[in-house]
């Protein structure tokens, strides 16, 4: 048999793939591999919908491929983006046109809407479970996924969608999870007399916030900030007050805005440290594989087109095209190829916001310089595809 697969491939109850994540990047790559006529689970910790710490904003780079896919985000009536807009802490601005523009949708209504497409596509999904252990057998080429639950489920091959972290990363030994992070992330769904083809980007001390519209005219409200603030400040809404609040357009938005859920999404310990694309055979996607800095606004938009990466190279591995080694080495050098330079360039100018007198000087000059502005855009986004 090609590539000495064994006949444990032809076992009912295997699956072709399985991911693990039901996020953007772990539903576009179901969508696109059941299309292709694989077998495909998708095992996620919660039920659907439910809300994630997302800016919300996707850039129309992913339009072509959720148009093939089939699902064509305008049916959700989504905000149309076309400007940006950069504060300092002290309230000065800059604006900018984007590129290529985007589109505002809550992954509360997104990822439902994509998870129902999944259903009636004949994904199969494991709700409320958690993977705790994925080992790989190189003799039969294949894997085992324990769950939390004690079943155990196999595979040809695994792709790990999920998110920015997991327990799974600490049985998968990656070095990023043994550093401490200092970020976290709060989201809120707020009401608010603002433009809506606006996504804005507020800086303050140790942090920044986006505000941009969503569906049914409500607005995503998301920050990253340090754990010192919140721990100075000693709750988050004494940090909203004292910390995002010196920033005049973040009062306004703190003392004007309905807020729509009383408490925030939070998460911690987000880590932007370099990770690698294929662990223990296991193909990464989405913010598993590499998590951008918000400020670059273009996370949605890489975990999408991460997925298509990786289904188009497994669907010529589970075809026996190629075989594994070829499949690993091709999607390495294809995601750091289109991701590798966006994820180095955000870190970097991640280093230049925060700290107040650098943001001052940093907006200040950008005001003056918006071909500067326009060309670090393109290098944190990418093309249609």
């Amino acid at each position: 048999m090609l590539f000495g697969f064994s006949d444990i491939f032809f076992h009912p109850t295997m699956q072709s793939v399985l991911i693990i994540g039901g996020g953007l990047a772990g539903l576009t790559a179901a969508l696109d591999l059941a299309e292709r006529g694989h077998a495909v689970t998708v095992v996620e910790r919660k039920a659907y919908p439910f809300h994630k710490v997302c800016g919300e904003y996707v850039s129309n780079e992913v339009l072509p491929y959720l148009h093939r896919l089939g699902v064509p985000p305008d049916e959700l009536a989504p905000a149309q983006i076309t400007q940006f807009l950069l504060s300092s802490p002290a309230g000065r601005t800059l604006t900018a046109p984007l590129d290529l523009g985007g589109f505002g949708v809550s992954r509360y209504t997104l990822d439902h809407f994509l998870y129902q497409r999944a259903l009636a596509r004949g994904v199969k999904f494991e709700l409320r479970a958690t993977v705790t252990d994925v080992q790989f057998d190189a003799e039969q080429d294949a894997h085992t996924v324990q769950l939390a639950d004690g079943r155990v489920l196999t595979a040809r091959l695994v792709l790990g969608a999920y998110g920015k972290r997991a327990a799974l990363d600490r049985q998968l030994q990656r070095p990023f999870f043994q550093q401490r992070s200092p970020y976290l992330g709060v989201k809120y769904h707020v009401r608010l007399d603002l433009p809506r083809h606006l996504i804005a980007l507020h800086n303050f001390a140790d942090g920044y916030a986006g505000i941009s519209a969503i569906e049914d005219n409500k607005f995503c409200f998301c920050y990253l900030t340090s754990r010192r603030n919140l721990k100075a400040a000693g709750t988050i809404p004494a940090m909203e007050a004292q910390v995002l609040g010196r920033n005049p357009h973040l009062r306004t938005i703190l003392h004007e805005a309905e807020f729509l859920y009383p408490q925030p999404e939070v998460i911690n310990e987000i880590s932007f440290a370099p990770k690698s694309p294929v662990e223990n055979h296991v193909l990464m996607c989405g913010d598993a594989a590499g998590l951008i800095t918000p400020l670059c606004g273009n996370g949605m938009a890489m975990a999408i087109h991460g997925a298509a990466l990786a289904t188009e190279l497994a669907h010529e591995y589970l075809t026996r095209r190629i075989a594994r080694p070829e499949l690993e080495a091709r999607y390495h050098r294809c995601w750091q190829q289109h991701f590798g330079t966006r994820l180095r360039v955000g870190r970097a100018v991640q280093g230049l916001f925060g700290h107040p007198v650098l943001s001052e000087a940093l907006v200040g000059g950008m005001r003056y310089w918006p071909a500067g502005v326009q060309l670090l855009m393109r290098r944190t986004h990418g093309q249609g595809f």
